[in-house]
């Protein structure tokens, strides 16, 4: 267990609440929560054994602040893994910042972004994988990704790397011992077993591979672009998606100069949409700059709503849109079916894929959306029980593995010896040890950790 000094930070969001909460976990949490904490029975919360909620007040010298609850915590049986003091004050932004001061004054030490956490890792609370969890599960924005976020931190992932890694470890240990003790009999290892081994460990970190996107729409969100020609009807299905009047709609092109952005759930895909400005040749210098951005929304996007007019024929701007969507994640959203269709529909479905016919402004065809957006992100029966990569950490060093398992394989199918096989699951071991954060270096947890919001 880590000997550091106290932490403390307002763990609960600084704004007007029922109840705020400061938090101090250290070795000396009781003792400088005593200096200001006075309970009405007289306690003293340094003497108390822990698990039990304390009623009193907070005092600057001899002035009362407030009345709080403390609720104490001994190490290890804490989150921190240290001795911990919840003070439970009454919620407003005054009282949580002068009772944090107060804290600091007399002898904590002002929490970095994530310490909590970091500590709890580092007292064997939580690997890493499991740590990145904490911060997905609470930016959550609906069910699915809160389901999945906790499965993670309960140590699915964890636990699936761990399987994986030990199926390595043996093989290497085995390999070491063949290659550094050839006089003691050992055994080689089959080829047929040494395929196994390492193709088996490929497929399951090859499967995480390919649902990270997936999960990744679940829980953490991808970019999703709206682009179109002016007046195709882009704010008015962007008034669709986040159910409210988020974009001003009106019969003038060009009303739309700049990128209107939102976040919305669409049964249980998490997207952060942007409406862009109607991609055309313009001479207005506040509208050319909301094409670029556009522009640049739509090379950055995950998914691509193209909507186009059904009452209007196929343009130029149309024509330039399509090119520009080419091997994208693309739904051709084709609008205004309300109206006299005019729009060469073959052309898109040739060029890009199957259309979607809509009406923004009548709300049709909102369901069918949302099913191709499942479809096409794969959400629509993603397991939120099963194992995932919840960043893009973790899938770069699930990546790092599969590279040297499939270098491992590639050393094995054109016949070099154990020894030259084993450095390829050695690095694929490395990989995963840092993934689960048994070998990661004070950087990378570090970087880990400063991404967290303060309290947490």
């Amino acid at each position: 267990m880590s000997d550091l000094s106290a932490i403390a930070a307002i763990s609960t969001p600084l704004g007007t609440g029922g109840v705020g909460i400061i938090r101090i976990s250290g070795k000396s949490a009781t003792e400088i929560a005593d200096r200001i904490f006075v309970s009405v029975n007289g306690k003293k919360l340094n003497a108390s054994k822990g698990y039990r909620a304390y009623f009193g007040k907070i005092y600057d010298g001899d002035s009362p602040v407030d009345e709080v609850v403390c609720l104490v915590f001994r190490a290890p049986h804490s989150y921190t893994g240290e001795d911990t003091v919840e003070i439970n004050c009454h919620g407003g932004v005054f009282l949580m910042k002068k009772i944090l001061r107060l804290v600091l004054e007399n002898g904590a030490q002002a929490a970095a972004p994530g310490e909590f956490t970091k500590r709890a890792f580092l007292n064997g609370k939580l690997d890493l994988s499991e740590a990145e969890s904490v911060m997905t599960l609470i930016s959550a924005q609906g069910e699915q990704g809160a389901n999945a976020a906790f499965n993670q931190l309960e140590g699915t992932l964890s636990r699936k790397i761990d399987k994986i890694n030990s199926s390595l470890l043996s093989l290497a240990a085995h390999i070491a011992a063949w290659v550094d003790y050839p006089d003691d009999e050992i055994e080689e290892l089959g080829e047929n077993e040494l395929y196994n081994t390492i193709n088996n460990a490929n497929l399951e970190l090859s499967a995480l591979l390919n649902n990270f996107d997936s999960g990744m729409a679940i829980t953490n969100g991808v970019e999703a672009a709206i682009v179109g020609k002016p007046n195709v009807g882009k704010s008015t299905l962007m008034n669709l998606l986040t159910g409210y009047d988020r974009s001003i709609v009106t019969e003038i092109e060009g009303t739309t100069r700049d990128v209107v952005e939102e976040t919305v759930n669409l049964n249980g895909c998490i997207l952060r949409i942007s409406d862009t400005a109607g991609m055309r040749e313009t001479g207005d210098i506040v509208e050319k700059l909301g094409v670029e951005r556009s522009r640049k929304k739509l090379e950055r996007a995950s998914i691509v709503f193209a909507v186009f007019d059904l009452s209007k024929p196929l343009s130029d701007e149309d024509r330039e849109l399509i090119n520009e969507c080419k091997g994208k994640n693309v739904i051709p959203i084709i609008n205004k079916t309300d109206l006299k269709p005019c729009l060469d529909v073959d052309y898109i479905k040739n060029t890009l894929n199957t259309p979607l016919f809509i009406s923004a402004k009548n709300g049709d065809g909102y369901d069918e959306l949302c099913d191709r957006v499942a479809n096409l992100m794969g959400t629509k029966n993603f397991d939120t029980s099963s194992a995932m990569l919840v960043n893009e950490r973790q899938r770069a060093c699930c990546q790092k593995a599969v590279n040297a398992l499939n270098d491992a394989l590639e050393a094995l199918n054109i016949g070099l010896t154990p020894d030259a096989i084993g450095v390829c699951v050695d690095d694929a071991i490395a990989a995963l040890l840092e993934l689960t954060g048994q070998k990661a270096s004070e950087a990378v947890v570090d970087e880990v950790f400063r991404q967290f919001c303060v309290g947490k």
